[in-house]
């Protein structure tokens, strides 16, 4: 059987099937959806850091008309468990995570009370009448505090405020250290985060009384492991729960985690038997949402004088906040730091030790990149000040440490797998497109003139598409290694494709129907493709940790294969001619080298759908298959990123002149939505590099509750960016596709901070911390003095 692509659009920059819906408005977000008979819900949120609950009065609330029902924490105790996130990994310890606080409160923002009303006016107005009193308890504001003897512990059953710890290491590095001519230090402070969607967090849930069966709509990135999560807590048969996640307005990991919002709501409608709705607003998304990134990394880099590392030493401690995020845990954040410091270098010596502290603050979770960000901050920092110590390019020092072609695979000091990769072309790649050697002149010229221009360099490793050899958070007991695909060929001759992936702005729709178009041998417009709902699907989890274009793309390449070798057995049956000898093109089969004996899909479908009188003998009817794909290890995808900068000697603002990635996601499934990624990633990195912070005061109130006080980038601060591809197919996955939806968040933070620590370099500046705000320069400046 031969087969043609048709023509083939894997690698073709097409344009996104999806915008047309989502520009004229024809969207299907949580909002949209208005069930008649749909109740809406408010919650009640702490003001408080740390306290006892001692009463929670509701009467006046209750009293209000249009309020249906209001519920404490008690009284959801009753309808539903608190979430606990598990894990096998030694160090860390589970604690409880309930829908409404039930007996204290761990956070500003935490939800006290539900009420749900006729309309959102109603139960907002409804939910200021509800009277609590406080018990203050000490408020926990930082990792040293709470680690503090005496420090007020927030979950008793967790024995103390240490909730992970956690150690990788190779080699005898403190005798590498110990003996190393040139050893750099740094602590490197990378601030608390949150993500920006465009559509706040919300759900409806609806729920039958005649027949028992949920129905959650949410902008969830997840609905697989929302909906396995639901039926335990909820002691609710996983097939009387569907979880549809249609449009979601951004994700960036924030929303791949269960939320105690939705297991209220669902609790909620259940007791009820109405459809009750809850949407959040800017404030309640700050308050409520997970954080991220909120780590200090001790780090020292031992080298030989020639510049090639010896060994590397860290500490890491991460503020982790007041709970365990479901399904990921507090571990997800600060062990990934220690797994991929070291980087795409040989580090022979290596010992990574970390520890997440709980604290008064929104929980940690999952966000684009996910400790890679931080990691690579630290790792590339330290490479820049050794190159400085030893009057090498920063260019240079890196090459001389790369993992080599002949090293692959290379196994990390931390256990990661690294299958073939492309460290030193894209290094070489970027250094070109950025045109080095004349950007480095024009520095000079610049400094000269009294100008704090300065070059950055950063290159990084990630690893995606993970498979079931290891879990996507350390020792999570989660399933999450295998994704799956059904493709139907329909009578008339068109495609559907179903997935447990969910979009949330990756263009999934468009790329997963080019791989099956290709593989079926039909035109794109032909194939239809459904994600996002659980009562669809076949078994899947949601969409994650640079994880869709391998394994969808994997099971859409099983299913399709399995879908066109049926439809060539029966078209060969219809032609009278061996399945060997015919070739497939835009749904048209014909015979090899006789083009007018052929038939159409259409037809092949129908014969597929008419019984086994049509079909070839012993072949059951129908036209689809199922296809599970499991890539195991997964794979890696890489890049070097490379910026020009200066820094306005007035304002202290650093401006971006220029802005280079070189990147390599294997093979390309559309240019245009690769382009649109890194556009985006590093735009998100850019503001961690810049601007955003999440700052609570010493009582642990909140001080960047909206986006007067929480600043992101807007269009004006995002420079233009030349994206350079390089294509090699991984080795280990299906179609040689690699993640890449996180990497420009990764390397953005840590080629700003390079860039701007090498425009101070002559002032013996480092940058330590991000972001890197126009105050943290001034003040760097003036302790340096060269300003007064």
């Amino acid at each position: 059987m031969q087969r043609v692509a048709s023509p083939k659009l894997v690698g073709a920059r097409v344009p996104r099937v999806e915008d047309t819906r989502l520009l004229v408005g024809e969207g299907r977000y949580v909002d949209d959806f208005r069930p008649t008979g749909c109740l809406y819900a408010a919650f009640l949120r702490s003001p408080h850091a740390h306290a006892c609950l001692a009463r929670v009065e509701t009467g006046a609330a209750r009293s209000l008309p249009g309020v249906v029902v209001v519920v404490t924490g008690e009284e959801m105790a009753g309808w539903t468990r608190p979430v606990r996130a598990a894990s096998k990994m030694a160090g860390y310890r589970v604690s409880s995570f309930p829908a409404l606080a039930s007996g204290k409160v761990r956070y500003v923002g935490e939800a006290v009370a539900l009420v749900v009303a006729e309309s959102r006016y109603v139960a907002e107005d409804a939910a200021e009448r509800i009277s609590v009193d406080y018990e203050p308890l000490g408020s926990v504001r930082d990792p040293e505090a709470a680690l503090a003897p005496g420090a007020p512990v927030l979950h008793d059953e967790a024995g103390g405020n240490l909730i992970v710890s956690r150690e990788f290491s190779r080699g005898d590095v403190d005798g590498a250290i110990d003996a190393a001519p040139v050893v750099v230090r740094g602590r490197f402070r990378f601030r608390r985060h949150t993500a920006l969607c465009m559509e706040n967090r919300g759900c409806l849930a609806e729920y039958s009384l005649a027949t028992g069966m949920l129905v959650l709509r949410s902008s969830t990135q997840c609905p697989g492991l929302v909906r396995d999560v639901l039926a335990d807590l909820l002691d609710l048969p996983e097939h009387r729960i569907r979880v549809v996640a249609a449009d979601v307005g951004g994700g960036y990991g924030a929303k791949a985690s269960l939320y105690p919002e939705e297991i209220a709501v669902c609790a909620v409608a259940r007791h009820l038997g109405r459809p009750v709705k809850w949407i959040s607003d800017r404030r309640e998304d700050l308050l409520a949402t997970s954080q991220a990134w909120d780590e200090t990394i001790e780090a020292e880099l031992a080298l030989t004088g020639e510049g090639i590392v010896l060994g590397l030493r860290a500490e890491v401690t991460a503020d982790i906040g007041a709970y365990s995020i479901y399904p990921w845990t507090a571990g997800i954040e600060p062990v990934q730091v220690i797994s991929f410091l070291p980087g795409p270098y040989r580090v022979p010596t290596y010992r990574g030790r970390t520890r997440g502290v709980a604290t008064c603050k929104a929980p940690m979770g999952p966000y684009r990149g996910v400790g890679r960000p931080p990691a690579v901050f630290a790792m590339e920092g330290l490479l820049d000040r050794a190159a400085r110590r030893l009057g090498l390019d920063p260019t240079e020092i890196r090459l001389r440490n790369f993992i080599r072609g002949d090293d692959f695979p290379y196994k990390s000091p931390s256990g990661i797998v690294w299958d073939r990769s492309s460290f030193t072309e894209t290094l070489l790649r970027a250094r070109d497109a950025l045109g080095y050697e004349a950007a480095r002149a024009d520095q000079a010229r610049a400094r000269t003139e009294g100008r704090w221009v300065g070059i950055g360099i950063a290159s990084y490793v990630e690893l995606t598409g993970i498979g079931s050899a290891i879990p996507v958070s350390p020792g999570m007991p989660v399933a999450t290694g295998t994704e799956a695909a059904t493709i139907r060929v329909d009578p008339a001759g068109t495609v559907t494709a179903v997935f447990g992936i969910a979009s949330h702005g990756q263009g999934l729709e468009t790329s997963l129907a080019q791989i099956v178009a290709d593989e079926v041998g039909v035109k794109l417009g032909d194939v239809h493709v459904v994600h996002g709902d659980t009562a669809l699907s076949p078994y899947g989890t949601g969409t994650y940790a640079s994880r869709s274009a391998v394994l969808a793309g994997g099971a859409a390449i099983l299913a399709g294969r399995a879908v066109a070798e049926k439809a060539m057995r029966i078209a060969a049956h219809l032609l009278e001619a061996a399945p060997e000898d015919l070739t497939i093109r835009e749904g048209r089969i014909s015979v090899r080298g006789m083009a007018d004996r052929a038939v159409t899909l259409r037809d092949v479908a129908r014969a597929a759908y008419s019984g086994v009188r049509r079909l070839p003998k012993g072949m059951e009817p129908g036209l689809e298959a199922t296809r599970f794909y499991d890539p195991y290890y997964g794979t890696a995808s890489n890049a070097t990123h490379a910026a020009v900068v200066e820094v306005d000697r007035d304002t202290f603002a650093v401006r971006i002149q220029r802005y280079v990635v070189a990147e390599d996601c294997g093979t390309i499934i559309n240019p245009l939505i690769v382009d649109g990624q890194v556009h985006g990633g590093v735009a998100q990195g850019l503001g961690a590099a810049l601007l955003e912070e999440i700052v609570y005061d010493e009582s642990g109130q909140l001080l960047t509750g909206t986006l007067m006080d929480y600043l992101a980038p807007t269009a004006s601060e995002i420079p233009t960016m030349e994206v350079h591809h390089l294509e090699t197919p991984s080795p280990t996955t299906l179609g040689g596709f690699r993640g890449m939806g996180e990497g420009g968040t990764i390397g953005a933070p840590a080629v700003i901070a390079n860039a701007v620590a090498d425009a101070l370099s002559p002032l013996g500046i480092e940058v330590n911390e991000l972001p890197i705000t126009p105050e943290r320069l001034f003040r760097l400046l003036r302790k340096a003095g060269a300003v007064a």
